[in-house]
């Protein structure tokens, strides 16, 4: 299939006017050829994710993030990213956390934040096994020390920047990846840390479906890069 085409409908779920201005969505390498057969889908892409791609003779890598730099020796294979443009489209990234969940959205906050209201407080102990069904091994912080929370916003990736919006929004919880200790120090509302990795890894899915029936789709095999003890 022309790759254009498969841009086309990426790009039509998640246009590329979305992104933020410091992002780098689009084309990281185009090259000469036209017609695709077989697609990695990476979360991020590396050197192993590129080893990936062309011992399994894929013509092109579609990722979530960017490379803001493009080594010489990765401008042999066509690779597409859709970053904060699938973070920010209806469906994207936040909303496929949500979904895989089991959860559903009932409002956006700003661009990023997605908020999910319970109609009962749920318990910080139930709500957890919830959350481990996507991050086994998650963290959180709970200053005030409630013991539930009702009104809870969602920020994939490293969404920390977003917990005071969430806040004044009405939320009593957010959940996020990359949480630093300066902003779990401060929080008015308690924080899960689901890891940046685990919050968006299921976004392949998303693109997946995005893709035509008659392309062959590999996911590259990627893991968190931390280890937990």
């Amino acid at each position: 299939m022309d790759k254009y085409e498969i841009v086309k409908r990426i790009e039509n779920f998640a246009p590329l006017e979305l992104a933020e201005n410091w992002d780098c969505s689009g084309w990281l390498v185009e090259t000469k050829n036209i017609d695709i057969q077989k697609v990695l889908l990476a979360l991020t892409v590396t050197e192993d994710v590129l080893r990936q791609a062309k011992s399994q003779n894929c013509d092109m890598i579609i990722s979530h993030h960017p490379l803001f730099f493009v080594p010489c020796y990765y401008k042999d294979i066509d690779i597409y990213c859709a970053h904060t443009n699938m973070d920010r489209t209806k469906g994207g990234t936040t909303d496929k956390l949500i979904s895989a969940l089991g959860l559903t959205k009932t409002k956006n906050i700003g661009d990023f934040t997605r908020l999910v209201s319970f109609d009962e407080p749920v318990a910080i102990k139930n709500f957890i096994d919830i959350l481990k069904t996507v991050s086994p091994k998650l963290r959180y912080v709970n200053n005030s020390g409630v013991n539930e929370v009702k009104n809870i916003a969602f920020c994939a990736g490293s969404g920390s920047e977003f917990i005071r919006e969430a806040y004044e929004n009405g939320a009593d919880a957010f959940v996020t990846g990359d949480l630093k200790f300066h902003t779990a120090l401060d929080s008015p509302v308690v924080i899960f840390d689901i890891g940046h990795f685990e919050s968006e890894i299921m976004i392949l899915d998303v693109f997946r479906n995005l893709l035509p029936p008659d392309i062959k789709i590999i996911n590259a095999v990627e893991n968190s890069p931390f280890i937990q003890c």
